[in-house]
């Protein structure tokens, strides 16, 4: 028997967009840890990044007692409107996702957390958003091609205060962990960091690494 329970809606966005959201959370009330909840962001969705991706590490948070949201962004999945080259939209989504879980949740703390493009989309808005309380990035695309795409983001979670965790692959290709170093260097706040070895950016992406990358959100939740 599953130990958690799903949930489908829609979320509106500022501009229109309806956004496919499902809720991810314990089976029993009592089970849930605290009020704290988690906002996931798929991958790039003009390479089919969408919330399914994401479904295995939020069943994972969801058994260990934690509120955890996915949602396809716009264009993404079966979300109206149309996906944005740069991301830049998609802040927008991110926002109204968290802003339908202070509404809907009764939760004043989010940790977002975001899957390769979504990473520099959900950094993008984490100072846009007071609830939300921690940022992690696995495999967030800083590498010099990538940051043709997404190089304008970096700044939104370089300056925020709020603590973050970056997970990568040191096999990721589209960030060397030279590059990742160079760019938290400048990063205000605490920040942390957690290599897994000989891993690439894509593996990372697979249900294997589900389990490890719940128990790494979970223990970076400890400490918040």
């Amino acid at each position: 028997m599953s130990n958690y329970t799903v949930e489908s809606t829609i979320v509106q966005t500022s501009d229109g967009a309806k956004l496919r959201t499902r809720l991810f959370k314990p089976v029993e009330e009592g089970e849930i840890t605290d009020n704290l909840v988690v906002v996931l962001v798929h991958p790039f969705s003009i390479l089919g990044g969408c919330q399914a991706f994401l479904q295995g590490i939020a069943a994972g948070l969801a058994g260990k007692g934690y509120k955890t949201v996915t949602f396809d962004m716009r264009g993404a999945g079966k979300s109206t409107g149309r996906p944005s080259l740069t991301g830049f939209a998609e802040i927008k989504d991110v926002i109204a996702v968290c802003k339908w879980v202070c509404e809907n949740l009764s939760s004043d703390r989010i940790l977002l957390v975001g899957s390769s493009a979504g990473a520099p989309i959900a950094g993008s808005a984490v100072d846009g958003i007071k609830e939300v309380i921690g940022y992690v990035s696995i495999g967030y695309p800083f590498g010099m091609f990538a940051s043709i795409l997404f190089g304008r983001h970096h700044k939104g979670i370089l300056k925020s205060p709020k603590p973050k965790l970056f997970v990568m692959g040191t096999r990721d290709g589209f960030t060397s962990v030279k590059q990742l170093q160079k760019k938290l260097s400048s990063a205000a706040g605490r920040v942390e960091t957690h290599l897994i070895e000989g891993t690439s950016h894509f593996q990372m992406e697979g249900a294997e690494f589900d389990n490890q990358m719940v128990n790494l959100i979970l223990t970076f939740i400890s400490s918040l």
